[in-house]
């Protein structure tokens, strides 16, 4: 299958089950709400050595918030509601209510529970209040700015995470153009996250390596500069691979989010320096969901 010059690998991205959770960050502007969901995103590219995986999902207006107020959408995805219960407190606790003005609430209100005002309100030392409001509790926790109001738990859902394509380019100047259009149309779908910075990755990984204490490695086969020295995957005209990691709620989105990015990715083509899309996957072993390239493309 070629799109525009571009050959679409034979091949499937392999995908695992993770938990997720939605917060919705209100402040007195949006800015500032972007400053508290800036912070809480950061460090969360990949569970292999950040714990949690999260980014933006997108802005919403003071009529989609809870207090009337401008707000951002953040997903936070994890291997268990454990691993979330752990992080995600912490997270709000010293990047939300740090933050000047802010407030935090559930974007998720089925499922398992995990806290965040629950365990945040012994912040006031005492002097916190709680109001229930349609069967939902939410903390009045004193703070230097006025007060921090935070809902008392989120939800959990169940989620995908590791939906992936790989983007093989003649230079890095090339796939990086690319891969900026195909993160901006994929942030356009519900649902999803692109956790690496700037939601592409300049270092993929495979899983093992040759040293024991490390649980990924780089993946020597597409690695431009090991041509010759591996079986590489990669042809003479590729210089450079970057790859779209997606986390998602459902198996839609992410085929939804891969098929968006692919075909920004497409309109390039091959004479600006677009030869290849490909995905990564572990044979099937890694995750049951296995979203094929071509299918998806069809």
């Amino acid at each position: 299958m070629k799109i525009n010059g571009v050959t679409i690998d034979n091949t499937f991205a392999e995908a695992f089950p993770m938990k997720a959770t939605r917060l919705i960050i209100t402040a007195m502007t949006l800015k500032w709400a972007y400053r508290a969901a800036n912070s809480i995103r950061g460090f969360a590219s990949s569970v292999i050595a950040c714990g949690i995986e999260a980014d933006i999902e997108r802005e919403l207006s003071p009529k989609e918030t809870p207090d009337g107020r401008p707000g951002i959408s953040v997903m936070m995805f994890a291997m268990s509601k454990k691993d979330l219960d752990k992080q995600v407190p912490t997270r709000v606790g010293q990047s939300v209510m740090t933050t000047a003005t802010t407030a935090c609430y559930a974007g998720i209100h089925t499922g398992e529970k995990i806290s965040l005002g629950k365990s945040l309100r012994y912040f006031g030392d005492g002097y916190q209040i709680s109001k229930v409001i349609n069967d939902r509790r939410y903390w009045r926790i004193p703070v230097m700015h006025g007060e921090f109001i935070c809902e008392e738990t989120t939800g959990v859902a169940p989620a995908v995470g590791g939906g992936n394509f790989l983007v093989l380019a003649k230079t890095s100047r090339h796939g990086l153009a690319a891969c900026e259009k195909a993160v901006e149309a994929i942030q356009k779908v519900p649902d999803v996250i692109t956790a690496f910075p700037g939601g592409v990755v300049g270092s993929g990984s495979k899983v093992g390596s040759k040293y024991n204490f490390i649980n990924a490695s780089t993946n020597e086969a597409y690695c431009p500069t090991l041509k010759g020295q591996v079986k590489s995957a990669l042809g003479e005209e590729v210089g450079s691979v970057l790859e779209i990691v997606i986390d998602g709620l459902s198996e839609e989105a992410i085929n939804e989010a891969m098929r968006v990015g692919i075909q920004e990715v497409c309109k390039f083509g091959s004479a600006k320096g677009i030869y290849r899309v490909s995905a990564g996957n572990y044979g099937g072993n890694l995750g049951p969901y296995h979203f094929h390239l071509r299918k998806l493309m069809k």
